[in-house]
């Protein structure tokens, strides 16, 4: 239940309407909050501050009119400004990425703030009256028309905070799209992953091997985007039983594919139960999915290294990310433990990820691509003998080096001439560094 949550939580925030709909009920609140306070005389001690120029009603209802209606136009045009930027985003680096611009808290809160804004001003402008409508009983007087002077005052505030918000805005959508920055937030997320997935460091034992048992099969079909290992834990307690999985977050099932293999008890007793604990959707996200991210990073190396687009210096940055966490998740225990107590007896077994599959899935997805660049083939190089610097594993390390010769074998296919000399060269210097 605890992951499903946070799960439901991230869902929740990976959408442009959770947090402009939260700012409008807190403007509307806020709003009747204000008004209350200035109908039962709160706000009478403003008419004592001599710099502040009481308001009259035709000229609050003009100002909260004209902020109402320009709060609005800059919703409208902000969400059109993020559309455009989102999609232009997502078409040349990849419709994978629509999930990162979908989660940007910057354009999330610049269009809730104006949208509150706008909720809180229709909501104090509903209360002004002027001298020839009814009169409005303060607890000190009664005055001809109605003026909330306090919630003025704090509309122009807010004012205030929009514009600098609409500035933020304005500088924000030109730097979030700027591809650096995307790999940066891309690079930075994927190696935060993978220390909270493998937090114990200079310990090396490989992902733990499975049981067997009965395989317990899906009934819907999607991308696995979240297993619950908690429940799956108290699950497999209870039952005495063992749960080895089959499948990772990330991976498409369907109707009869094998969810887990199940040893000490018969899957039809627990099958419903065990169901649940997988959630499916029609599309990958991060949670849970390291693998998501490196994929990310590889389709833009790829896009970038595509002969229609020729940017060799796009997929240097993401070799260079690529190489941060290939050494974070060389240099760390990939026994994965998903059990709150008694980890070393824990009945639940993760599907095995070894240094080989990281390696594979991201430089090794790559590598075909960057052998027909010589700059990157160069760089991609210094990136594994990099990665393998503060990694102590023997096994590890000779793996980082078959992956330098394999794209040296397959570069001899792609290049020739002096570009191939030169690769040749820093070949043996790779070789040599990373044998030491």
């Amino acid at each position: 239940m605890t992951a499903e949550i946070r799960f439901f939580w991230a869902r929740l925030n990976a959408n442009y309407w959770f947090y402009p709909a939260l700012f409008a009920i807190l403007g509307a609140l806020l709003g009747f909050a204000l008004v209350y306070l200035d109908r039962n005389g709160f706000a009478e001690w403003l008419n004592d501050v001599e710099w502040l120029v009481p308001v009259r009603p035709q000229g609050a209802a003009d100002i909260l009119s004209v902020m109402a209606s320009s709060m609005i136009a800059v919703a409208s045009t902000v969400f059109s400004i993020t559309i455009v930027a989102v999609s232009f985003a997502s078409g040349t680096y990849g419709p994978r990425l629509l999930t990162n611009f979908m989660e940007d808290k910057g354009n999330q809160m610049s269009l809730a703030t104006f949208i509150g804004t706008f909720v809180y001003a229709l909501v104090v402008l509903r209360s002004v009256r002027t001298e020839d409508e009814t009169p409005v009983t303060s607890t000190a007087t009664v005055v001809p028309g109605f003026t909330p002077q306090l919630s003025l005052l704090v509309a122009y505030l807010l004012m205030a905070l929009c514009v600098g918000v609409l500035v933020f805005f304005l500088n924000h959508v030109p730097s979030s799209i700027r591809i650096n920055k995307v790999l940066e937030q891309i690079g930075r997320r994927l190696v935060k992953a993978i220390r909270e997935t493998y937090p114990v460091e200079d310990e090396f034992r490989e992902a733990r091997e499975g049981e067997g048992g009965e395989p317990l099969t899906a009934w819907e079909t999607g991308y696995v985007q979240l297993i619950d290992f908690e429940e799956l834990e108290d699950l497999a307690r209870d039952c005495g039983c063992t749960f080895t999985l089959r499948v990772r977050t990330g991976d498409f099932v369907h109707r009869d594919l094998p969810l887990m293999d199940i040893k000490g008890c018969n899957p039809e007793t627990i099958e419903d139960r065990a169901r649940n604990c997988f959630t499916t959707g029609s599309v990958r996200t991060p949670a849970q999915d390291p693998e998501f991210l490196i994929d990310e990073l590889v389709e833009i190396g790829l896009r970038a290294l595509s002969p229609g687009i020729n940017d060799p210096f796009t997929a240097i940055t993401a070799l260079h990310w690529l190489g941060a966490a290939t050494s974070e998740i060389g240099r760390r225990d990939l026994h994965k433990d998903v059990c709150k107590q008694d980890a070393d007896r824990c009945p639940v077994i993760p599907c095995p990820d070894n240094f080989s599959h990281y390696l594979a899935r991201g430089f090794g997805s790559i590598r075909g691509s960057v052998a027909t660049s010589p700059n990157a083939s160069m760089v991609m190089l210094d990136t594994l003998a990099n990665a393998a610097i503060p990694v102590k594993d023997v096994t590890r390390r000779a793996m980082l080096r078959d992956e330098g010769r394999l794209l040296i074998e397959q570069a001899r296919e792609a290049l020739v001439g002096p570009e191939l000399a030169t690769l040749e060269k820093r070949y043996d210097r790779f070789a040599s560094t990373i044998s030491r």
